[in-house]
Formats: C-alpha cells, sequence, structure tokens
C-alpha cells in the first residue's frame, strides 16, 4: 500500500497564533528600550509607543489583506512573486531570511547574558560573549530545535505554557514597577512632553523592533485551524503587544527615583547611561525583592521563547523559498510523522548555532548580527505596492474598497519605509547589501532570472533608503534633522517609488498562478 503523501497538519487556534505573535515579539529590548526612548522624549516615550503601534498595524494590515489572497505558509516571503516576478521575490525571501536566520542567536546569546548573572564568566567585561558563553549560546539553539521538531501541536502546547507564563511574568513586572506609583514624573520635569513632538520621534525608532513578529503569525497559514483566524490574531497581536509596551513605560516612569540612580530629577538624558539592565537597577534600589527576581527571569525565559518561536518560523520561509524554487526542493520535504519542514528546520538551526558560536571569537560579527536584522524590514516594505498592483489587475483581498486600500497601502509603505531609515547607519546599509549580494549568489545557484524590469524600482529603493541614512539625521553626514530627513524619506518613497512599484508590476498573463503544492 502506497504511502500517504506528507502535509502541513492544520492544528493551531487563533488564540495559539496571538500567543506566539505576542509571545515572539515582546522580549528584553522592552526593558533597555523604554530606557532610551524615556531618555529622547520623557514621559513622551508613552505617546512614542503608540504612534509605534499606530505604524504597524498598518503594516499589519497589508498582511491581513494579502493573506486572503494567498493563504499559504510563509506567505509573506511568496506575495510579491504574483505580482513582481521572480527576482523581486528573490530579494523580498533573502530579507525575510536573514531576518529569521539571526534573531534565534541573538535571542540565544541574550539566553546567556541573563545567565551570566548567576555565573559571571559567560560574558566578559566588554559586554562579549566569552567562548563558554558562545558554547551556551550553541546548546541553546540545540534546546530550541524539540520545541519545532515534534509538530506544530506540541509547538503550541508548549508555546502556550511558556509564553502564557512569559506573559504573566511581564504584567506582574510591570505592575510591580507601577505600584510606586511616583505620579509627579509624569508631569514634574518638563512637563508630559519635555523635548516636544521631536523627541517622541526620537524616540519611536528605539522601539520599531518591539512589534516585527505580527509577520510571524502568516507564516503559520498552512497550520492553522482556519485561515479565519490570521486576521484577528494579528491585530490581537497588535494589541497584546502594544498593551505591554505602555505599561512597562508607564511603569519606568512611576518607578523611577531619580537620587537612587545618581540622576539629576529631570535629566531624561540621563536613563540612556544607566548600567546595565534598567530595570533591574531600578529594582536594586526598591523594598520589592521578588522584582528583582522576576525582572532576572524575564532576561532568561524572554529570549528563549522568542528565540525558539523565531527558529520555527525561519524554517518555514526556507519552505517557501523552496516552493519557489530560490532554494533546494528538498527544503519542501515534510516530516512524515510530524507534518513539519524537517529539512528546513535542521538547516536552520545549524545556520543558528554556527553563528552563536563565531560571536565569541568574533564578538564585532555579533553587532554585524544585529545590523543584519534590518533586512526583515526591507521584506515586509514591498507589501504595500503589491496591494495596489493586485488592484490595478481586479485582485481584490480583505479590503474590497480600492480607495481603503490604496490609503491603507500608502499608510503602511511610509511607515515601512520610515522603519527602515531609522534603523541608522550603518545597519541598513549593511543589510542593503548583504540582501543584494547573497541574491546575486542565490540567483546564480538557482537560475532565477525571470523579472528583472519588474524588479528595478525595488533595488533602487533600497539603495534610496541606505543613502539616506548616509545623509541624514541617523547617518554619518547628519546633513538634514530628523524631522526633515523623515519627511524626504516619506515623500520620495510615496511620491516616486510607490508609483515606480505599481507601475512595474507583471501583466495579467504573466501572473504566476496560485499553486503552493508541495
Amino acid at each position: 500500500m502506497a504511502q500517504s503523501k506528507a502535509r502541513l497538519h492544520r492544528e493551531l487556534s487563533q488564540l495559539d497564533l496571538i500567543i506566539i505573535g505576542i509571545g515572539g515579539a515582546v522580549g528584553t529590548g522592552v526593558l533597555f528600550g523604554t530606557a532610551g526612548m524615556a531618555a529622547a522624549a520623557g514621559p513622551g516615550v508613552v505617546l512614542a509607543w503608540l504612534i509605534g503601534a499606530l505604524m504597524y498595524l498598518t503594516v499589519g494590515l497589508t498582511y491581513i489583506d494579502l493573506n486572503e489572497l494567498y493563504p499559504e505558509e510563509g506567505g509573506p516571503s511568496r506575495y510579491s512573486l504574483y505580482t513582481f516576478g521572480p527576482i523581486a521575490n528573490m530579494i523580498n525571501a533573502i530579507s525575510d531570511l536573514l531576518w529569521y536566520l539571526f534573531i534565534p542567536p541573538i535571542e540565544a546569546l541574550g539566553v546567556v547574558m541573563g545567565l551570566n548573572f548567576f555565573y559571571p564568566h559567560f560574558v566578559n567585561s566588554s559586554g562579549d560573549p566569552t567562548m563558554l558563553g558562545g558554547l551556551l549560546g550553541v546548546l541553546l539553539m540545540l534546546l530550541f530545535f524539540p520545541f519545532n521538531y515534534y509538530g506544530v501541536k506540541a509547538f503550541s502546547k508548549s508555546t502556550n505554557l511558556f509564553g502564557g507564563v512569559k506573559l504573566l511574568i511581564y504584567f506582574l513586572v510591570a505592575f510591580g514597577f507601577i505600584s510606586f506609583w511616583h505620579v509627579h514624573n509624569m508631569y514634574s520635569y518638563g512637563g508630559a512632553l519635555p523635548y516636544g513632538l521631536e523627541g517622541v520621534f526620537v524616540a519611536i525608532p528605539l522601539g520599531m523592533f518591539a512589534f516585527g513578529s505580527l509577520r510571524v503569525i502568516p507564516d503559520y497559514t498552512e497550520e492553522a485551524k482556519y485561515p479565519s483566524a490570521i486576521p484577528g490574531a494579528i491585530l490581537w497581536s497588535l494589541f497584546g503587544q502594544t498593551l505591554l509596551y505602555v505599561l512597562f513605560g508607564i511603569a519606568l516612569l512611576f518607578a523611577l527615583n531619580w537620587g537612587h540612580l545618581d540622576i539629576t530629577a529631570g535629566h531624561w538624558g540621563g536613563l540612556s547611561s544607566i548600567p546595565g539592565n534598567p530595570f533591574l537597577q531600578i529594582a536594586k534600589h526598591t523594598d520589592a525583592a521578588w522584582l528583582i527576581g522576576l525582572v532576572i527571569l524575564i532576561v532568561i525565559i524572554g529570549p528563549f521563547v522568542t528565540g525558539y518561536i523565531y527558529q520555527g518560523a525561519g524554517s518555514r520561509i526556507l519552505f517557501a523559498m523552496g516552493r519557489s524554487k530560490i532554494v533546494s526542493r528538498r527544503m519542501v520535504e515534510l516530516s512524515h510523522t510530524h507534518g513539519i519542514p524537517a529539512k528546513s528546520l535542521v538547516v536552520t538551526t545549524v545556520i543558528g548555532i554556527i553563528i552563536a558560536f563565531i560571536a565569541a571569537p568574533l564578538p564585532s560579527i555579533y553587532n554585524l548580527i544585529g545590523d543584519a536584522v534590518v533586512a526583515g524590514y526591507i521584506g515586509f516594505a514591498i507589501n504595500p505596492p503589491i496591494m495596489i498592483a493586485l488592484r490595478k489587475q481586479g485582485r481584490h483581498g480583505k479590503f474590497r474598497s480600492e480607495t481603503v486600500s490604496t490609503v491603507v497601502a500608502a499608510l503602511a509603505f511610509a511607515s515601512a519605509s520610515l522603519i527602515i531609515y531609522w534603523s541608522g547607519w550603518p545597519s541598513v546599509p549593511y543589510a542593503a547589501v548583504l540582501v543584494l549580494l547573497l541574491s546575486v549568489v542565490f540567483g546564480y545557484f538557482s537560475g532565477v532570472k525571470k523579472g528583472m524590469s519588474n524588479s528595478i524600482w525595488y533595488i533602487a529603493y533600497i539603495v534610496f533608503l541606505s543613502l539616506m541614512t548616509y545623509l541624514g539625521s541617523q547617518g554619518a553626514l547628519k546633513v538634514f534633522s530628523m524631522p526633515v530627513a523623515s519627511g524626504i524619506v516619506v515623500l520620495i518613497s510615496l511620491l516616486i517609488f510607490l508609483p515606480w512599484g505599481v507601475a512595474s508590476r507583471m501583466e495579467v498573463s504573466q501572473q504566476i498562478k496560485f499553486a503552493p503544492q508541495n
């Protein structure tokens, strides 16, 4: 009797997807990022988190819209294939892949940093992992593997448990700090916006990394019980993330005792000089010893959960790239027992192990790894032009009204462009060079050649944003102030690159049909 064909298992409920989205997003960055944002904006840190959430809402809506048309595994790394062809899709998919390959080892090394509190031999005086720390990072990457290997049902159960505990701890910590109730910090030192709106906009980029896991949810589309669960999961995940980030912004302000930190009262910029974990430093000067333990626990469990979620999602990107024939078709093969892309999971794990290990002998690589994560932002910037291009061809996703979809796409493209630009120098050009070089390599070995004329706008867009980070407030020359440079990015993106992208779409007769067969 012939063996039945392996298939992806539809096991994920909407609640499972929401926990994946929130659990994959909220990490130790909220502890460090919030302090940095408050240093730039004072109490305006709360407004900065809210504006950042609105920007990501527009990006999230593009995933909802396109997932309606193309409900497939790793869909965000394939949407562009149907509108701009193989080359643009390859650039898009490689951008996504870099995001997913580098985050797990970064999170593994984040756990190492947390464990260093108990055994201070994993991190050296410069804050880089020692050889022992690098080996521990490798061990953690191996520990991520079984969470993803034994099927999506086992993955969802473990994520609901560990992710649920993780989120509970985060809420307890936030409310614990809020209970100190130093409300006067909200208005006594320069008012609610001591540096005006400019301070808020300076702070926003520091929090942009925190919402990125919204795109993890559509990567599991064919493993969701119902495709209709995706839109709600994206929106509820964004709401949950925003709630936590706003609470941590308030928590920092309400717990802040200037004297204990040896910072002049009202000198918001001094918050950026707090050594180590700012929330841990604040907790050490309180009578609530339990907060110290929970903050340390966050530093360990937070990146651990994020790391194994991204490891699994990264294997879905390789799976999608196999379908698109960018990488070997072996990446599409599924485990007959567990229904997961096993070979893709092994590849993502091995690459993560290598990255984690080389961070010890070559600590400068660790900084470059962080820069490369910006490639993920380059990946999601292609979605808005796809939305409008599809309407021009008579295809409608979630948003049936052409006016509504155009407004959403324009806002999303402006937001995506700013998120990339705000990532700064040299992160953006480093990520851009890496993406384009890998595209040449992958294109050579995979034989992807079609669609160059449809992809020129996307390449030019990446080069433009790299140039702006060099010239603007986020770059080396600082020719333009933050508001002026951000305005230039938005105007040129909307007036030149968005219409150029839409005009570069393939003809209907050239479009690749929706056929995500294994």
